[in-house]
């Protein structure tokens, strides 16, 4: 029985790393251009190629969403200007529910929990859904971002991992582990439960045997 626990008990310590590495997981992403295709957006741009030094915002989409599409005409109609700033990666979230997943955790760790798409990032700047009057802000985020110290730029992907626990974030982890909790604690007392049967059995074959013998 204890060999048996002992057992259980790696088993449930080697499960809880595996909460620890859900931030590592990979994501179907795209690219600004990707995305301008899989939209069929032609672009209205040249020579646009991100550089080391641009900064990265995330969008979170739905393919088709009328709104997303419109956030992609607006970037399209500004990279000639701009595009030496940013890279892009979007996220598609109506048909793939781990992107979905991550959109919920992202938007929870950020403090505003996304309402639909588009779902932008910039920095720690966010902008839920789009319209026209969201143009300036965005701009302003953008060049705000890229002129602040590489080092000190806020990308929240990067915060996610130095600081996983920040709010809510960490609450789907916390169903991982009681999960776990649960699966261990209901093992130990199945295990119990059969050992003790099989034990009650056993010392009733023993009285059958010892019956046997004395006959």
């Amino acid at each position: 029985m204890k060999k048996k626990l002992k057992i259980l008990v790696v088993m449930f310590l080697s499960l809880l790393i595996i909460p620890l590495n859900v931030k590592a997981e990979t994501y179907n992403k795209l690219d600004f251009k990707e995305t301008l295709k899989e939209e069929e957006i032609e672009e209205k741009f040249k020579n646009y190629k991100p550089n080391d030094d641009a900064i990265t915002i995330y969008l979170f989409r739905g393919k088709g969403c009328g709104f997303c599409r419109a956030y992609l005409e607006f970037m399209n109609s500004i990279t000639d200007e701009y595009g030496k700033y940013f890279k892009m990666e979007t996220y598609e979230v109506w048909n793939d529910s781990k992107n979905g997943s991550l959109m919920n955790e992202v938007s929870t760790y950020m403090g505003q929990v996304a309402g639909g798409v588009p779902y932008i990032i910039i920095g720690d700047k966010v902008f839920p859904g789009y319209n026209e009057s969201y143009d300036e802000g965005i701009k302003e985020a953008i060049t705000t971002l890229y002129n602040t110290k590489k080092n000190k730029r806020y990308d929240v992907f990067k915060e996610m991992k130095k600081n996983p626990n920040k709010n809510s974030g960490s609450s789907s982890d916390n169903v991982i582990i009681w999960n776990f909790i649960f699966v261990l604690v209901s093992s130990v007392i199945i295990i119990t439960y059969i050992n003790l049967k099989f034990k009650e059995l056993s010392v009733r074959l023993d009285n059958i045997t010892k019956k046997d013998n004395k006959k």
